[in-house]
């Protein structure tokens, strides 16, 4: 099973992407936990400052807002 997480602020847009992530993941029946991180102390941890970005199985894959295939791409 793959670990997820997406690295998100507070705007609406951030929760938009971790609802899109979700998505991806059960449309593909893609094996995974999605995790919603939004501590800042945490975030730290990835080298970003780029929200949302987005983590798979411990390595930062993506930052920044990226479009449903994209996703898929990344996650499959």
């Amino acid at each position: 099973m793959k670990q997820i997480k997406v690295l998100v602020s507070q705007c609406a847009c951030s929760q938009k992407f971790f609802d899109l992530v979700v998505r991806v993941v059960n449309e593909n029946g893609i094996d995974a936990e999605v995790e919603k991180v939004d501590d800042i102390m945490e975030i730290m941890q990835y080298n970003t400052m780029t929200l949302p970005s987005l983590v798979v199985d411990g390595v930062l894959v993506a930052r920044g807002q990226k479009n449903e295939a994209e996703i898929c791409a990344l996650l499959k």
